[in-house]
């Protein structure tokens, strides 16, 4: 993202896994085959070398062209003006034969002072080794006298610019300190083209100086332009008219006096503190990223300019230098910090990773970052650059964790790997803002949350990807191996290799990682089992038959899996669970019972089958109750037939182990019947399908009682139905195929019950212990029990269809619309009882009685609805109550049947709430507008309710006490006092 000019990088994303990982050969722990050692030696020969890889800066890049040269020779100018400017010893300009005075008084002893450093030692950086003679030391340590002298040569100064730095500088640094300064403008005051020696090397020297200013207070400044403020465009016009043509730089130049006023007023900010004088201070290099940019090239001098990867012995001074610039580039202890540890950890990425003790510096400087980031949340600049950096460094070290057998090996595992994995884990513990512990317990409490589910993540993309590199090889040497005697099954040779890296990784790499995972080695053995796991059942998968090479690889494959056992079991002794969660994860191969796993894949094959038949001739299913004599489709004949064959031809296979086996045969086809079952009942809707919504409340008027257009209500033919009852051949949801549907799952469930009863009679007379047959007697309890519920869910939804979709113009679309006494319940009764006919007819005696009573029971349910959410235009009077209790009355004598119908005591049981309602439709409206105050009151929690009734709910639970079933005999009221008392009350409308 960009930010006021500013490009930073985010962090990327974990590295995805490896395709193609190697793993280093270490000491064996098992003897094998000489041609295991072979393939172990061929993989390692395979990897290839460390490489190294440019990283991507994690400061961000400049919006300008200003080269690492330049960055670099602004960084000294900084130094030596930071160093003047606090009273350095070099505060006034020396001659070069002064200097050289200097250097030839310099003694071995001015470095051997300075080679105990307390930088270096609490980094754990190493003192450099001596690489030249004695000779080249004397005669650099002669070179090199004062730090300062050594900041000139570790930052390519050349000697020439360095006294012309110092000269100019020198001349201001009397005056005024370097932070009140803007070096870039004083520099082109100071310096003419006589001081160069060429024009084209003057003209060079100030188009940076431009640049500076350019990058400084345009491009980059700490604090926002201002809109409105014109300095910023009068600035840019004298660069761009400097770039073309060089600036005339003497004082009394126009257009350098315009370049002073406007750069200063650009960099000028005064504080205000309060009980001390007003101070200014200039801010031209504060600005992020260039502010880092400048302070990247400062740290890069601790490096020794003879040897990249190794820290100056002088670099206490060099810091204590180096900090002297804070005030102008805008740095703290906090941004130093984590500008050091990209430094050397970036140092260590792209410098063959040789120098280990800079890997090490880096996390030891990581654990102050942590402590750091803390204090710093708040900063926003610091927390990009914290991210971003952090970013960079897990993302490098990322992609080395998820393939570390590629990127280490036993002689450098111990001493790069444990910073490697510090460094990934605390990152994204950082970056995740988790809270900060102790040095000390960096490896437990709440980093090792974060810890164990990295290095977790780590070991298993690491091992498969190693797996994946030793199947290659083995494949290859079996190519290239083909036709010899005694020559091991793939399988086989493989779970050699693979128990040759368990034992690789336990000595190895698990004790490192232990760290952070406790139970490092059983995960790498958990991942490995699982991967051969994998390979084992492809290849069990392709056989068909029981041969010597399936033995043989059954028999490497049980070796292997105690191997890996025994790892994890020895790595848990000290878990709080012995290694039981691992061991857990570690699926059995069962290699001693090949034979059962190849009737496993017969079981599977053939409940594939039956569901694959299921779906397709559920899909030409009519559900005809005219197909056969019992009246339920042909389709669950035939499935419950092949179900008869399966388990015929599963008692006929030449084995032992048909108790063991039986129960995963009865689960898979038990799997296939509730997918019949289920598609039975799919598409047959349910209550809420056709169950009209209720409409909202309104009150009765009596000068608009009824539309006209409900008056004169239509006579419809007694037999208007009698055409549609009965369904036709394609409709597959009409009233028949919905008894059809209804008997198909009743005579499953009965042909269960027979199949479980003969399967037991087979087992026990073949000897088999009591435990089987007892468990095969629940088998099939899931599709029994899916067999009852479906059945239910059949008799509602046909119900429902029958009372509201199929009667619906007689019931819902007619009764009690316009004249009570003109609309009763006789047309509807005629029509159902059409309907009951044909479904005692079409379904079976067993579940009559429960679809008719579903009948009944909605056919009651929806009188209510009639009664109390019939809308608009129905309405009623005291005197319609005898007529409505009749029809009830008709419509309860319906199903009695004069004793040949449903049991009076059912009818009784689902009549009581329609009997306890209705008694409401013949009470006056005064007194039910009284009991209506009085319940609602009395359902009301809060007396401050009590002032204004509220409007009561709908809960669909219809009584006489219940608020809103009140509320609703009052709407429906034809009666003046009952629609004064609504619109009063809850202002409902007269129509919708």
């Amino acid at each position: 993202m960009k930010i006021r000019g500013i490009t930073l990088i985010k962090p990327s994303n974990r590295m995805a896994r490896l395709k193609s990982i190697t793993y280093r050969k270490v000491k064996r722990h098992h003897h094998h085959h000489k041609t295991t050692a072979a393939a172990v030696a061929a993989v390692t020969a395979a990897m290839p070398s460390e490489c190294t890889e440019p990283l991507t800066s994690p400061f961000g890049e400049l919006a300008t062209n200003l080269s690492d040269s330049e960055l670099r020779e602004t960084a000294y100018e900084i130094l030596v003006g930071a160093r003047l400017s606090s009273g350095g010893k070099s505060s006034t300009y020396a001659s070069d034969s002064e200097k050289n005075s200097e250097r030839a008084a310099a003694t071995p002893q001015t470095l051997t002072s300075r080679a105990a450093s307390k930088v270096k030692k609490a980094l754990g950086l190493r003192s450099r080794r001596k690489k030249a003679s004695e000779k080249a030391e004397s005669e650099r340590v002669k070179k090199v006298s004062t730090i300062g002298e050594t900041m000139r040569v570790q930052m390519r100064v050349s000697e020439q610019m360095d006294s012309r730095v110092r000269k100019a500088l020198s001349k201001v640094a009397a005056d005024q300190k370097i932070e009140s300064m803007v070096l870039p403008l004083e520099m082109l005051q100071q310096l003419k083209p006589s001081d160069f020696p060429n024009q084209e090397e003057y003209e060079a020297w100030q188009r940076r100086n431009l640049k500076l200013l350019e990058a400084g207070l345009l491009l980059h400044p700490l604090v926002p332009l201002d809109d409105e403020n014109t300095a910023p465009q009068q600035l840019r016009g004298i660069i761009d008219g400097a770039l073309e043509k060089p600036l005339e730089t003497s004082k009394n130049n126009e257009t350098m006096q315009a370049l002073r006023t406007v750069v200063l007023s650009l960099a000028c900010r005064t504080s205000n503190n309060i009980g001390s004088v007003s101070e200014t201070s200039t801010h031209w290099a504060d600005g992020f990223p260039m502010n880092l940019k400048i302070y990247q090239m400062l740290l890069e001098a601790c490096f020794d300019v003879n040897d990249e990867t190794s820290v100056i012995e002088e670099l206490d001074e060099v810091l204590e230098l180096i900090k002297k610039t804070w005030l102008v580039l805008g740095m703290n202890q906090m941004l130093h910090n984590l500008c050091f540890l990209w430094i050397l950890f970036n140092r260590y990425a792209t410098m063959d990773q040789a120098e280990g003790d800079l890997l090490s510096a880096g996390n030891n400087l990581l654990i102050k970052v942590e402590n750091d980031a803390k204090a710093m949340k708040g900063d926003e600049n610091y927390c990009r650059m914290l991210s971003s950096t952090l970013g960079a460094i897990s993302s490098w070290a990322e992609k080395r964790l998820l393939g570390y057998h590629r990127y280490f090996r036993s002689d450098n595992a111990e001493s790069t790997m444990g910073c490697v994995v510090s460094m990934a884990v605390l990152s994204v513990k950082i970056m995740e803002g988790g809270e900060g512990i102790s040095n000390e317990d960096h490896i437990e409490g709440n980093e090792m949350d974060v810890g164990q589910e990295k290095v977790d993540a780590y070991i298993k993309s690491s091992l498969r990807a190693a797996f994946v590199q030793i199947m290659e090889t083995v494949k290859s040497s079996k190519s290239s191996s083909t036709g010899q005697q005694n020559e091991l099954p793939f399988m086989a040779k493989l779970a050699e290799d693979v128990s040759t890296l368990a034992f690789t990784e336990k000595e190895t790499f698990s004790p490192i990682l232990k760290r952070w995972h406790p139970l490092a080695a059983g995960v790498a053995v958990a991942t490995l089992h699982s991967c051969y796991g994998n390979e084992l059942k492809q290849y069990v998968s392709s056989i068909d038959e029981l041969t010597p090479d399936v033995l043989e690889v059954m028999k490497g494959a049980d070796k292997l899996e105690k191997d890996l056992v025994q790892i994890a079991v020895e790595n848990s002794e000290d878990s709080e669970d012995g290694g039981k969660s691992i061991i857990r994860e570690m699926l059995p191969y069962e290699a001693d019972s090949v034979t059962s796993n190849l009737v496993k894949s017969w079981i599977k094959t053939r409940t594939d089958r039956l569901k694959e038949w299921v779906d397709r001739n559920l899909q030409q299913e009519v559900w005809d109750p005219r197909a056969n004599r019992e009246r339920f489709a042909l389709s669950a004949v035939e499935v419950l037939r092949i179900v008869d064959e399966a388990f015929e031809a599963f008692f006929l296979l030449p084995i032992t182990t048909h108790s063991a086996l039986l129960p995963d045969l009865a689960t898979g086809i038990n799997s296939c019947l509730q997918h019949y079952i289920s598609m039975a009942k799919f598409g047959c809707g349910t209550q809420s399908t056709y169950v009209p919504t209720m409409p909202p409340l309104t009150r009765c008027s009596r000068r608009s009682k009824l539309p006209s257009v409900f008056k004169k209500k239509e006579k419809v033919p007694k037999k208007s139905q009698a055409g549609t009852v009965n369904g036709n051949e394609n409709d597959s949801f009409g009233t028949p195929q919905m008894c059809c549907r209804i008997n198909t799952l009743n005579y499953i469930q009965n042909e269960l019950n027979v199949l479980a009863k003969r399967d037991i009679t087979h087992l026990s007379s073949s000897g088999t212990n009591q435990d089987i047959a007892d468990r095969m007697e629940k088998v099939f309890e899931l599709s029994a029990a899916a067999c009852v519920e479906g059945i239910q869910q059949l008799c509602e939804a046909t119900a429902n269809k029958v009372i509201f979709q199929d009667l619906s113009h007689f019931f819902w679309d007619g009764l009690y619309i316009g004249e009570v006494s003109s609309t009763r319940i006789d047309p509807f009764l005629q029509e159902l009882d059409h309907y009951l006919e044909v479904i005692s007819i079409t379904v079976h005696d067993k579940v009559r009685t429960q679809v008719i009573t579903e009948v009944m029971k909605v056919s009651f349910d929806g009188f209510l609805m009639v009664l109390l959410a019939g809308g608009p235009p129905r309405a009623f009077t005291l005197q319609d109550y005898e007529i409505i209790d009749e029809d009830f009355n008709f419509l309860t004598d319906l199903f009695w049947s004069n004793g040949d119908g449903l049991p009076a005591e059912l009818i009784e049981q689902f009549s009581t709430k329609v009997k306890d309602i209705l008694p409401l439709f013949n009470t006056d409206t005064d007194s039910l507008i009284e009991k209506f105050k009085q319940v609602t009151l009395e359902s009301c929690a809060s007396s401050s309710a009590k002032s204004k009734l509220p409007l009561p709910p709908t809960t669909g639970q219809w009584s006489p006490t219940e608020p809103n079933t009140v509320l609703r005999v009052l709407c429906y009221r034809n009666d003046e006092t009952a629609a004064k008392f609504l619109k009063k009350t809850y202002h409902l409308p007269k129509r919708l």
